[in-house]
């Protein structure tokens, strides 16, 4: 699925960003421009973001 139409990234290209160690999406938007143009995209970057670190357990809890 396509997350920026002005640039042509899909989700699997920001969920890969995100796993290499993105974070924000300002990460997001240096790495392959999504959120750059008009930003209608940057809702959804934050939400993969934030999907991705639900996923992700916490370091400190995963040692209990």
């Amino acid at each position: 699925m396509f997350v920026c139409l002005c640039t042509g990234v899909t989700s699997q290209a920001v969920t890969d960003l995100v796993a290499s160690g993105a974070s924000t999406s300002k990460q997001v938007a240096e790495a392959c421009g999504a959120g750059l143009d008009c930003g209608r995209c940057r809702r959804t970057v934050r939400a993969i973001i934030e999907a991705a670190s639900a996923r992700t357990p916490c370091p400190l809890h995963a040692a209990s």
